[in-house]
């Protein structure tokens, strides 16, 4: 079977520490963008690995008709989410426990369109991993914060990044935030950093902000600002964004896709966890935003 988008990820128990409340909730980049291509009608695909004690998450998923490749661990990926204030940009993040790297036989058979690689650290993903899905062919996109982490006394810190070229080149889109691209490049403004990006291979650069989220694609931008109602959910934003991004974007233009990932995004923003609010819905808000443009 090939599948529209495939997404390759752990799942993450993740503990999540605002200023005045405490949340457990079920993520991984492989959930929240299955979550979004399921709900657009795209034939999905996952793999991941996690504990037995967690695979409710792969059954919710397979309910909405996700096929999973899931292997199951002795842990899951545990990460701890801390807000410190509330500006929803700024975090600390620990990882406490980890379902270890994926392995060449888990992506050996897997067969799509495209193929969204989000990790939470760098290793849970090896190079000949990423080598091996750049081989089959399809769109290949990388959220960078899986390779620009690293853990260290316990925490998820950047170390820039060496070596990134050999998997940039073999990028199709590349997702980054902001303060990830400047970590990267060294250029605090996002428009130069976008542009240096895409000197390293990656066709087309989404880069997510506090405001809103663009593309570069062809030395053009691209852009849509954010419009929730209320933000409840920060975690996830990026693989939200990502996975609505490439969903449209298998049929339309960078600058209609832009617009969609925008929509879906405010939407998944609005609560806790992934996406769950319909395709209506965002089609709704995609509206109202091109009126805006």
């Amino acid at each position: 079977m090939t599948f529209d988008i495939a997404f390759i990820g752990h799942y993450t128990k993740d503990t999540i520490v605002y200023p005045t409340v405490t949340r457990v909730v079920d993520g991984g980049a492989f959930n929240y963008g299955a979550n979004v291509a399921a709900r657009m009608g795209l034939r999905v695909g996952v793999v991941t690995r996690l504990a037995r004690v967690d695979w409710r998450v792969v059954e919710s998923l397979e309910a909405i008709g996700v096929t999973a490749f899931a292997r199951a661990t002795p842990h899951s990926t545990c990460l701890r989410l801390i807000y410190p204030t509330d500006n929803l940009d700024e975090r600390t993040i620990e990882l406490t426990s980890s379902a270890g790297p994926f392995t060449l036989d888990e992506v050996a058979e897997l067969d799509a369109k495209a193929y969204a690689i989000g990790a939470s650290v760098r290793g849970e993903v090896p190079t000949e991993v990423v080598e091996a899905l750049a081989a089959k062919g399809g769109i290949l996109t990388v959220d960078v914060q899986g390779f620009l982490r690293i853990v260290r006394n316990g925490s998820l810190v950047s170390d820039g990044w060496p070596g990134k070229e050999d998997i940039l080149r073999r990028v199709t889109v590349l997702k980054t935030d902001a303060v990830e691209a400047e970590l990267i490049t060294g250029e605090p403004d996002r428009y130069v950093a976008a542009r240096k990006l895409a000197t390293y291979g990656p066709k087309e650069v989404l880069l997510t902000h506090a405001g809103g989220v663009m593309v570069h694609h062809d030395g053009v931008f691209h852009e849509a600002p954010w419009a929730p109602e209320a933000i409840r959910g920060r975690s996830g934003r990026g693989d939200t964004c990502t996975a609505s991004y490439l969903s449209r974007r298998l049929s339309a233009p960078p600058e209609d896709a832009v617009v969609w990932a925008a929509a879906v995004t405010s939407l998944k923003l609005e609560a806790e966890g992934p996406f769950r609010r319909t395709k209506a819905d965002a089609q709704a808000l995609y509206e109202r935003l091109r009126r805006r443009a």
